[in-house]
Formats: structure tokens, sequence, C-alpha cells
């Protein structure tokens, strides 16, 4: 008989352990993907039904967290082993992604409606309906997906896999001599090749458009998740830093915002009430560019980057 998801939660919350600097890079990656895994489940049901906006989110930054752990992690684990889990929850972050660019976008329309006289709150609710039955047709490819026979077939599968140590590890041989396997030697690596990515951009900023920006906010997003993901072994400062991270990775994502509800908007361009938002967040993708200049100058300040040694210090 088959169990039910409340159920699998608590079976799985049962099994949870605390990331240890001594764990293998598999072993502390297994326990992170299993903390995240129980997150998405937690956010199932409210995705189907889209009573609370933020069940979306919350379902789909946990799947980006878990694809993040298989990007970093990935070569300690048996590729024919993983390959699987990690196309099923790219599938399902893109039916997550759908949705959640149409919940931000109708949120954000609805707020601006209160700003309008009673007319062009009408004209707006127009586009708003319009929008809206969208995001009921993504919602139901969503529901479409997490009924599939695949889906249960994948969170059985993967429930199976994180729970069971040793499971698809590739095993160093002799032959391989004296090799780093344990997250206290690898994860400081890790960090500072991915904080290396974000830097980087420092060359191109002058001249950056939206799609520059958003793929540094990419990079953020990867060096946060790395961080994040293993703070509970790194030193206490990490939470200051990613907090300035953060800061960074949000005025970002608001830039990109904008960028996406233009795509959104295009078929309604030629309507006033749409001219006059698009207008409005125009001039908040300017102020936004201001605020990113400060932002960035305080991220790459001494004082914040030292926050990440000390916090990688810790690792010994």
């Amino acid at each position: 008989m088959a169990i039910t998801l409340i159920e699998r939660i608590e079976l799985l919350k049962a099994v949870v352990q605390p990331v240890l600097p001594e764990d293998t890079l598999a072993e502390a990656g297994r326990k992170v993907l299993l903390a995240e895994f129980i997150k998405m489940l937690k956010h199932e049901s409210g995705s189907r039904t889209g009573e609370d906006v933020e069940d979306v989110h919350d379902m789909r930054v946990a799947m980006r967290r878990m694809r993040s752990v298989f990007r970093l992690l990935g070569s300690a684990y048996k590729r024919g082993d993983i390959r699987r889990f990690v196309q099923e929850l790219r599938r399902q972050a893109s039916a997550l992604g759908n949705v959640r660019d149409l919940d931000v976008l109708i949120e954000n329309l609805r707020a601006f409606q209160q700003t309008l006289e009673a007319d062009q709150q009408a004209d707006l609710q127009t586009v708003i309906d319009e929008l809206d039955v969208d995001r009921t047709s993504y919602r139901k490819d969503l529901n479409d997906i997490l009924d599939s026979k695949s889906y249960r077939r994948f969170v059985k599968d993967f429930a199976a896999f994180l729970t069971k140590p040793g499971a698809g590890v590739i095993k160093a041989t002799h032959d391989d001599g004296v090799v780093p396997s344990q997250l206290r030697h690898l994860l400081p690596g890790m960090i500072y090749n991915h904080l290396a990515a974000v830097r980087a951009y420092e060359t191109v900023l002058e001249e950056a458009g939206a799609e520059t920006l958003h793929a540094l906010r990419i990079e953020c997003k990867r060096l946060r998740y790395t961080v994040s993901l293993f703070d509970e072994v790194l030193g206490s400062q990490i939470g200051d830093f990613i907090e300035e991270l953060k800061a960074l990775q949000d005025c970002l994502g608001h830039l990109n915002d904008a960028a996406t509800a233009r795509i959104w908007l295009e078929a309604h361009t030629d309507e006033p009430v749409i001219a006059a938002y698009i207008a409005g967040f125009e001039a908040k993708e300017t102020a936004l560019k201001e605020q990113f200049v400060e932002i960035w100058a305080r991220f790459n300040s001494r004082r914040v980057q030292q926050k990440l040694s000390s916090a990688v210090l810790a690792l010994r």
C-alpha cells in the first residue's frame, strides 16, 4: 500500500542527520539533498492549489538547491545513478517557474492597480484576468507532472537513494593514490571558485545589459547556494556574508523581474495603463541600477570578504 505524502515526510525527517566537516563529499551532499527534498515535499500540496503563492516559490527554491548540489558534487556519484533525478528536477522546476513568473507579475500588477482611478483599475483588471488564465493553464501543467507516474516513481526512488549511505557513490581506487574526499578539504575550493565567477563580472559591468546582469544573478545564486547549503560547517560569520550576498542577488532579481514583465506584457503595450506601468518600473530600474553599484562595492569590500574568509577557516 502506497504511503501518503505526510507519512513520507515524517519517515524522511526521522533519518535527517547534521552535515559534518569529516563527511565525504558524497555523503555530505546526500544529507543536504535529503533536507531540501523534505522541504520540496512540504510545499507540494500548496503548489498544487496556489492558495499561497509562496508554496510555489519555496518548492522551486528547494529544487534549485538540489540541482545546485548535483552541479557541485555530481562527480562524487555515478552518472547513470543520478541522471534521472537531475532530469526530473529540471522538468519540475521549469513547470514551477512558469507559474512563479506569473505569480510575481500578477501580484505586482495588483499592487499597481490600487494606485489607479476606478476606470483605469477596470482596464488593468482585464489584463490581469488574461494573465490569470495563463497561470491556471500553467498550474494544470504543473499538476499533471505532479500526478504523473514518473513523478511518483521519482519521489520513491529519490527517497531510497537519499536514505541509503553509499548508494551511487564513485569509490576511489588504490591507483588514484591519496586524493581529498572530505568536505572540509574540498568545500573551500568550491566556494572560492564560485566567488571568482561572481567577481569576474567586475570587468564587464560598466556596459552590462539585462542579459549580463541576469547571468551575474545566476552566479550569485550559485555562490549563495554553495555557502548556505553547508553553512552549518562554516564559521559564524557566514550568516553576515550570506546577507550581503542576498542583498546583491535581490537587487539583481528585481531587475530581472522587470525584464520578465516586459516579455509577458508585450502583447499589451499599446494599452495606456500598461504603458504607464512599464514607464513606472523603468524609473525603478534606473534607481535599482544605482543601488546595485553601492551594493556591489560593499560586497567586494575587504570587510565583507573577510567574513567569508573567517567562515571558511572554521573548516579544519
